[in-house]
């Protein structure tokens, strides 16, 4: 086989997208006079009231039994990249909210947002374990923060329409992490809460990948896995008696676009009937009305028809678990007698237990894969950085990755460090661009050129 291969790439096949699905929710709304009508105007703040009713219903479905949704915690957005911008601009700001802290290692394009945000220089980040994020890391560092912080009130954002500014944003990916794989354990997520109730801190997750799953194991049919983990805004709502005060600590931020398609931009953020309230309400929103009303009728077709989990069991989630066992299998053959090692954590238990008392509904133990994304460790005798290997590797083989030195966080000397001595020594691999075939083929591109580089050496 030739040709570029680009297993750093996370997007969606395009051979993947349901456009009869989506064409068939346009010709829907489109020839009907209310729905288009409902449509084609700006858009209510929160979004097109059927999404939110459908969202409602289907995140309710999914994350049973830890959720039950009604649509006033939900409104819709533009992709979680969009939101993100939202959420800084209505709940932060820089100097009172100390610092923004992300797991690492972490997903490289939020830099740029939270910088454009003023956060430049304030952006730090908190390694993961093989559970997930090191709450004893997080809580250290808070404490420093909180000891060394000059600005104890707002200066700028001091009116009525401020009501609510935090002093931390916690930023994470809980579920199939990018980049990282990683799927956070429950004690974390429980743990992770209460650390942000008591340091007011706003835990901001990107939870777009939770539908995503399959056995980790090719001979367990997916019919036993457990109950997919709760979000941390699940928890949040449910801890300890609830949220602290009507805001919460935690808000969830979902995407279409890593399950039907980016271009579509179409996303949604969950938190509590005030927060979703207030976040609905940014300038930009209340002057040009919802920023996706239009794609938002076309996916709401989809949800009430039942058409997106047609589609996600039926097509999505059959091709990508396919190419994931064959990266696996690819892997273990080519990669892992060279040295290299998978660093994925532990796998979410499913018969975990709620601490507080609430146990999960489905009792079940089978290891899960899901997402986009693996991450493998260099063999230890390579002298060369990941940064060179992926310079080596475009130029010599054609094959692209997403190497370790991407996900520090940037502006952070700690986080430079820690990726000097552990995970900036790794690389992320992608299975939902490619066929099968082809990434076979780039795994067997990435095991040459270590042959080849152990033989000029």
């Amino acid at each position: 086989m030739t040709g570029h291969i680009n297993l750093q790439l996370g997007w969606p096949s395009p051979s993947l997208f349901p456009s009869s699905q989506l064409l068939k929710g346009a010709s829907n709304v489109l020839s009907s006079k209310p729905k288009s009508a409902a449509s084609l105007v700006y858009g209510p703040d929160a979004g097109y009231a059927p999404l939110r009713e459908s969202l409602a219903k289907w995140l309710t479905q999914i994350y049973a039994p830890h959720t039950s949704l009604k649509p006033d915690r939900i409104c819709v957005t533009n992709g979680a990249s969009g939101n993100l911008d939202n959420i800084l601009a209505r709940f932060t700001e820089p100097g009172y909210t100390r610092n923004i802290w992300m797991i690492e290692p972490s997903y490289f394009l939020a830099c740029p947002i939270f910088m454009d945000a003023g956060f430049e220089g304030l952006m730090k980040g908190v390694p993961e374990d093989e559970e997930g994020l090191d709450v004893g890391f997080l809580r250290n560092s808070l404490e420093e923060s909180e000891k060394n912080a000059q600005q104890q009130k707002p200066v700028l954002k001091t009116g009525s329409r401020y009501a609510k500014l935090y002093k931390h944003i916690i930023y994470c990916v809980p579920t199939f992490s990018n980049p990282s794989g990683k799927t956070m354990s429950l004690r974390r997520r429980e743990e992770l809460v209460r650390l942000a109730r008591e340091f007011d801190a706003l835990v901001v997750t990107d939870d777009v990948y939770d539908v995503l799953r399959w056995p980790e194991r090719e001979d367990v049919d997916a019919s036993q896995l457990g109950d997919v983990p709760p979000r941390i805004v699940d928890v949040d709502r449910t801890l300890d008696g609830g949220p602290k005060d009507i805001w919460g600590n935690s808000m969830s931020n979902g995407s279409f676009s890593k399950i039907i398609a980016p271009g579509m931009r179409v996303g949604w953020a969950e938190g509590t009937p005030a927060f979703t309230l207030a976040l609905s309400q940014v300038g930009s929103t209340r002057s040009g009305g919802c920023p996706t009303q239009l794609s938002a009728s076309f996916v709401h077709e989809m949800l009430d028809s039942g058409a997106l989990e047609e589609y996600l069991r039926d097509s999505v989630i059959p091709t990508f678990r396919v190419r994931y066992y064959g990266m696996m299998r690819a892997i273990k053959k080519e990669l892992l007698p060279l040295g290299f090692e998978v660093s994925v954590g532990k796998p979410y238990n499913a018969s975990s237990q709620y601490t507080n008392g609430h146990t999960n509904g489905n009792a079940k133990s089978i290891p899960e894969a899901g997402g986009y994304f693996t991450y493998l460790t260099l063999p230890s005798d390579l002298s060369e950085r990941t940064t060179k290997l992926a310079t080596v590797a475009l130029k010599k083989y054609d094959l692209k990755f997403a190497f370790g030195d991407m996900f520090r966080v940037q502006g952070d000397e700690g986080s430079s460090q820690r990726a000097a001595q552990g995970f900036g020594r790794g690389i992320r691999l992608s299975w939902a661009w490619h066929t099968e075939e082809e990434i076979v083929e780039g795994i067997q591109r990435l095991a040459k050129m270590i042959k080849d580089c152990r033989d000029l050496a």
